[in-house]
């Protein structure tokens, strides 16, 4: 059975990692016809160059973009991985104390 969830959890990233090169892809789309309008529109070639510039950076931003999310979908993968192993870590904050609330014995104080 370990392998049918490693397989689905493996699936789950793949389909996370189309969809963010599906979305930068449809980004650098829009940029780049977003840029073609903008050159049609004008005879300056300040502006043209202007544009191309803002498409140039709408297209390294989508490509950050696209590459953030597959590394966090890749330290996902990992933490579900350490998880399963029985992960090196415990639940306690710093220093040993716990990280949930502290109920006392119910006695009173004076």
């Amino acid at each position: 059975m370990q392998g049918g969830k490693n397989a689905g959890e493996s699936m789950k990233e793949k389909a996370s990692n189309i969809g963010a090169s599906a979305k930068a892809g449809m980004e650098k789309t829009k940029a780049t016809v977003q840029e073609k309008a903008e050159r049609m529109t004008t005879r300056d070639p300040l502006q043209k160059d202007l544009a191309t510039q803002k498409k140039e950076s709408k297209v390294d931003q989508a490509e950050l973009d696209k590459r953030a999310a597959r590394d966090q979908n890749a330290a996902a993968r990992e933490d579900n991985a350490a998880a399963k192993q029985g992960a090196p870590y415990s639940t306690t904050g710093e220093h040993g104390h716990t990280t949930g609330f502290h109920h006392g014995t119910g006695g009173t104080y004076s």
